[in-house]
């Protein structure tokens, strides 16, 4: 592993970030709302209160948290990246060294507006660290290993999880907290979907007269393949070639850029791509 001031600096300034603003988030709005996070994070919690209602004592955040990662972070160590491993480590220690250290504190008692702000802070603090190559841990590495190595969508294994956690605490502390829960959870899966694009895909539909010197350029810009097709419009009746090419949504805007670089006429339709099937180019995690 290389190591620099330029790439790296950045990024442990960005864990730190999300380190911080993760703890305030549980020792604030999570742990005054009651409420329960999906992940690791959710499960940490609910051992904490079942220990904490059944023998009266508070177990560390930082032991419970790590020890629950041992087997993500070995898998993100083999199969991932390491030193995306080790920053995401640096984060999960960050968040459960400052979790324990922080006091609680109530912004609010409103268990409703605890779980939209809380679950905005959760979205913002998570798209913070895959932005810059980390994780919080726990199911995201699983699903970056699934997605990144299998080409398979876990957010069905990992909705089963987070149902477990919520099904287990509402059973044990109230069911009004498990379902203000899932609005925690509902609002941070969509700052997630907002902020962090990355695995998110289009399809770009792209009429030109230049797709020789366009297909290529995909390429080089997100290492994504085209398909050229021979097309005909219905009012000129002018032959043309449809370029035809899924990238990731954060590729979009550089290379509609090139494209109307190359061809300012060119007509460009980029439409959401919920399923494909074959290989798709993932940037693979350092």
């Amino acid at each position: 592993m290389k190591f620099t001031l330029k790439k790296d600096g950045p990024r442990f300034l960005a864990v730190l970030i999300a380190s911080i603003i993760m703890a305030f988030n549980i020792k604030t709005f999570v742990r005054i709302g009651n409420l329960f996070p999906g992940g690791a994070t959710g499960l940490t919690v609910l051992i904490q209160r079942l220990v904490e209602r059944s023998f009266g004592y508070t177990p560390s955040y930082t032991l419970i948290n790590v020890a629950l990662n041992a087997i993500p972070i070995y898998i993100g160590f083999r199969y991932i990246g390491k030193k995306f491993t080790l920053y995401s480590l640096i984060t999960i220690l960050l968040t459960g060294i400052l979790t324990d250290l922080f006091p609680s504190y109530a912004i609010t008692y409103d268990t409703l507006l605890i779980a939209i702000f809380g679950g905005l802070l959760n979205g913002v603090a998570i798209s913070l660290c895959l932005k810059f190559d980390a994780t919080t841990g726990g199911t995201d590495f699983i699903a970056i290993y699934f997605a990144q190595k299998k080409q398979i969508e876990t957010f069905n294994y990992v909705l089963g999880f987070n149902i477990l956690i919520l099904t287990i605490a509402g059973y044990y502390f109230g069911w009004d907290k498990a379902l203000y829960s899932i609005i925690f959870q509902y609002v941070s899966t969509q700052v997630l979907h907002l902020l962090y694009r990355n695995y998110q895909r289009k399809t770009l539909l792209i009429i030109t007269e230049k797709a020789e010197e366009i297909a290529p350029k995909i390429h080089e810009v997100c290492h994504h393949g085209a398909t050229l097709i021979d097309v005909e419009g219905s009012y000129e009746h002018i032959g043309r070639k449809l370029v035809y090419s899924v990238v990731s949504t954060s590729d979009v805007s550089r290379v509609i850029y090139e494209v109307k670089r190359i061809d300012p006429k060119a007509f460009i339709n980029a439409l959401p791509t919920t399923e494909i099937s074959g290989r798709f180019y993932i940037k693979p995690k350092d």
